[in-house]
C-alpha cells in the first residue's frame, strides 16, 4: 500500500506550496555610525541640529513592501545645534519639552515604490503627544551593513514645537528639514 505523501505528485505539490509561500520581510537593526539630523533657519539664519539618540527596527524586503515595517525611537534630550542657548531652549516647554515628552517615535508600515531604490514610507510621528503623518522618502542600498538614507519635511507647529512667541514663521519656518543615514545589520 503506497502513502499518498510520497507520491511524486504530493512532493511536487509540496515544493510548489513551499516556494509560493511568502517570507517574511528582512529583519534589520539600526548599526553604528548612523545619523539623524534637522535644519531650519532662525532669523534667517540656517543650522542644524542631532538628536540625543535614536533606534531603528525595519522589516524590509523591496519584494515585499506589503510586509515592511520602520519603527524609530528618538532621543530628544541631549539634541545638539552646536549653540548652548539654542540647546537649552529646544529642550525648555516652548519647544521639545524633554521634562514631559523625552522620546519621539516614528512608525511606518505602508511603503510604496518611487522607480530605482527610491521608496517612501508613509508613517506616523508621535512627538509632544500629538501624532501626524509624517512620509520619508529613502534610498535603500543592500549590503552589510545595508543603508537607507532618507529625508523628510515636518510642520513643527503642528505637533506644538516653537509655539508661543516663537510660532512666527517669519522668525521660525514652520517646515523643518529631516535626514537619516541608517546603517543596518541584520537581526540576530
Amino acid at each position: 500500500m503506497s502513502n499518498r505523501l510520497t507520491t511524486p505528485a504530493a512532493v511536487t505539490a509540496m515544493l510548489v506550496a513551499m516556494l509560493a509561500a511568502p517570507a517574511d520581510a528582512a529583519e534589520y537593526v539600526q548599526a553604528p555610525g548612523s545619523s539623524l539630523a534637522f535644519a531650519t533657519r532662525y532669523d534667517g539664519e540656517v543650522f542644524t541640529g542631532r538628536f540625543g539618540g535614536f533606534d531603528t527596527r525595519l522589516s524590509f524586503d523591496p519584494e515585499r513592501l506589503g510586509d515592511s515595517r520602520l519603527d524609530v525611537t528618538i532621543e530628544l534630550a541631549g539634541t545638539s545645534t552646536g549653540n548652548a542657548d539654542r540647546d537649552s531652549t529646544l529642550s525648555g516647554g516652548d519647544f521639545f519639552d524633554v521634562a514631559r515628552f523625552a522620546r519621539a517615535r516614528y512608525v511606518a508600515e505602508t511603503f510604496r515604490a518611487l522607480g530605482g531604490n527610491r521608496y517612501a514610507a508613509e508613517g506616523t510621528l508621535s512627538l509632544r503627544g500629538v501624532s501626524r503623518p509624517v512620509t520619508l522618502e529613502f534610498t535603500w542600498t543592500a549590503g552589510t551593513p545595508a543603508l537607507l538614507s532618507g529625508h523628510a519635511t515636518v510642520r513643527r507647529l503642528e505637533f506644538g514645537v516653537g509655539g508661543g512667541d516663537w510660532s512666527d514663521t517669519g522668525v521660525i519656518p514652520d517646515e523643518v528639514a529631516i535626514s537619516t543615514r541608517v546603517y543596518l545589520h541584520p537581526a540576530p
